[in-house]
């Protein structure tokens, strides 16, 4: 028994010593791996980006004070009325007169009309105020992906983590469907990525869809998935071929694949019980 015992013990230890060797070899290449891609990342988004963003002006969440960005005039205080001071300024700012860009008003009507079709939908409920900040957010997402091409992680990844704490409650789902809708979120869309990318040897999705959709799957459970990603996917199969067709882009262009799963979330937040009973119904009898 002791000699059998020694020998789990050698083994273990040979074992280990070959997992260090490897683990040693991960900590040298993996940082030269990382900054090796992040360097290239930058060099092409400096080289792209270093004219429009070459103002020096400090910003931050609070500062400067709202101002055009074209003519860098600070607002007056009416201008900043949400959707009336579009309104007031005839959709222009009141010193360049440069047009403001459609996004302001429809970023306001959102945020506001959203919000009331969950109240519609739950009520004056916990559920209603957790499913107002969800909308926030997707709009957040989905107007930074459509203009620059990103979903930042400091949105997604606090989201991605508020969903698993509320979940505890079982407030959208249990938290071991909030759990597994994270890892599967995640790991499924990157794996289909990598499957394509192998295939075409192009990059076809960004990291930031993964965690978005990682995101969903922790405020939504794994179950609903399936569907997010089926709506959304068909969506953006339609719409992008409707808008390569109308502005005759090329068909490798890219587009903002983050709007059609954040959409397709925020339906199945809502409405995700009725549509699988409509569809059980309509499928399976």
């Amino acid at each position: 028994m002791l000699q059998n015992s020694w020998i789990f013990i050698i083994l273990l230890c040979l074992f280990s010593l070959i997992i260090g060797s490897f683990l040693s070899m991960l900590v040298y290449r993996i940082p030269i791996i990382l900054f090796r891609q992040w360097h290239a990342e930058c060099q092409s988004f400096l080289s792209e980006y270093q004219n429009k963003f070459a103002n020096k002006r400090k910003m931050n969440i609070a500062l400067p004070r709202s101002h055009c960005p074209h003519c860098q005039q600070t607002l007056r205080w009416y201008h900043n009325i949400p959707l009336f001071g579009y309104l007031i300024q005839k959709g222009k700012c009141g010193f360049c007169h440069t047009s403001i860009a459609i996004r302001y008003p429809l970023i306001e009507l959102a945020a506001a009309i959203l919000p009331l079709i969950c109240f519609i939908q739950f009520g004056n409920t916990l559920v209603f105020y957790f499913s107002c900040i969800f909308s926030w957010a997707l709009i957040l997402q989905t107007y930074i992906d459509i203009e620059h091409h990103i979903i930042p992680d400091q949105i997604t990844l606090p989201m991605l983590w508020f969903g698993l704490l509320i979940n505890l409650q079982h407030t959208f789902t249990d938290i071991q469907s909030a759990i597994l809708g994270a890892v599967i979120g995640y790991l499924g869309l990157w794996l289909f990525a990598r499957i394509f990318q192998l295939i075409t040897k192009k990059e076809g999705m960004g990291h930031g869809d993964f965690k978005l959709l990682a995101m969903l799957g922790a405020w939504l459970g794994w179950q609903y998935l399936p569907f997010v990603v089926l709506l959304s996917s068909s969506l953006g199969a339609i719409i992008g071929i409707a808008i390569l067709f109308v502005q005759k882009k090329h068909k490798n262009t890219p587009f903002a694949f983050g709007p059609y799963l954040a959409f397709a979330g925020w339906i199945v937040l809502l409405f995700g019980q009725p549509i699988t009973q409509w569809y059980f119904n309509l499928f399976l009898g």
